[in-house]
């Protein structure tokens, strides 16, 4: 169905930034699918390690086949990561690709908190999704698009979510800042970088006074 609508694109925005990755370590992955980033990311990556969550068992053995020889770098777990809980910080770095446009904007928001705790500072999340770009394309054709994949993504997975969340802003209450951004077709797609800050903040006279 990607392929039939998309062609090669989304994959393309998945894939954006995996040059700049080649430093991470520990990642956690949120909803990859069957798995084709995880697997161009293990292969250009050989040090990294990863947490693959997604909530459907078919998705996870389907992105452990995908893996092949890397998959003993790979970590499964079915879960629902509106349910996760804070971890320690250990990920470096954090994937969403086409999969905050499945939650609502507090759910969004939920996650960003959750996911801070659980990364270190400096860690990046690469974020790919759909976006309706402030202008006429965004207007008469971007928005209607965008709700006909909600409608036609509803009515095969019961999904009752119907607008995009603003995940930046979620993103930026959490601590993160944007580092680098691509677009596509027209603003259509787009993929970025967001770098957690530091949340350790320099000791002053004041913090000291009793």
């Amino acid at each position: 169905m990607e392929l039939f609508s998309f062609g090669p694109w989304l994959q393309r925005c998945r894939c954006a930034w995996l040059d700049r990755l080649a430093n991470c370590r520990r990642a956690l992955v949120l909803g990859d699918g069957d798995g084709r980033f995880t697997a161009r990311l293990l292969d250009k990556n050989p040090a990294v390690t990863l947490d693959a969550i997604d909530a459907s068992p078919a998705m996870l053995r389907a992105l452990i086949r995908r893996a092949g020889a890397h998959g003993g770098r790979v970590r499964a777990h079915r879960a629902d990561v509106r349910e996760l809980q804070p971890g320690k910080s250990v990920y470096d770095l954090v994937v969403t690709h086409f999969f905050l446009d499945c939650l609502t904007a507090a759910e969004v928001t939920a996650l960003a908190k959750m996911v801070r705790s659980a990364i270190t500072d400096g860690a990046r999340w690469v974020v790919s999704d759909f976006a309706v770009p402030p202008n006429r394309f965004g207007r008469w054709i971007a928005r209607p698009l965008v709700a006909a994949l909600y409608f036609a993504f509803g009515w095969l997975t019961g999904l009752r979510i119907r607008t995009l969340p603003d995940y930046a802003a979620a993103l930026g209450e959490a601590g993160f800042e944007l580092e680098r951004k691509r677009t596509w077709l027209g603003g259509l797609l787009r993929s970025e970088v967001w770098l957690a800050k530091s949340l350790c903040l320099p000791v002053t006279s004041a913090d000291n006074e009793i």
